[in-house]
């Protein structure tokens, strides 16, 4: 089966379709990352809280857990915006579930 149609049109589908993948992988990548960052901080922070001269850098940890928190929805509402604007340029087929 070929990769790319002879119709402009269906050459242009194909491509997007392809495009749309990889910015969703991008963004998955990206969230990910921020999950691991997250657990990191609550980890770290959670062991610091056993030393009483760590305390401080563990309270900046878990304030640090949550400043990522917040940036999870932040990713999804870029990933979101960034696909719709690619389906304004096509048919619409880009959806966030």
């Amino acid at each position: 089966m070929p990769r790319t149609r002879t119709t402009p049109q269906g050459t242009l589908r194909l491509l997007f379709r392809y495009r749309e993948l990889d910015i969703k992988a991008r963004y998955e990548t990206l969230s990910i990352a921020n999950d691991v960052f997250i657990a990191l901080c609550f980890v770290a922070g959670s062991a610091m809280f056993y030393a009483k001269p760590l305390e401080t850098w563990a309270i900046t940890l878990f304030l640090l857990g949550s400043v990522f928190f917040l940036a999870r929805p932040a990713i999804r509402l870029a990933r979101h915006l960034h696909l719709s604007r690619r389906a304004d340029e096509d048919d619409g087929s880009a959806q966030d579930f």
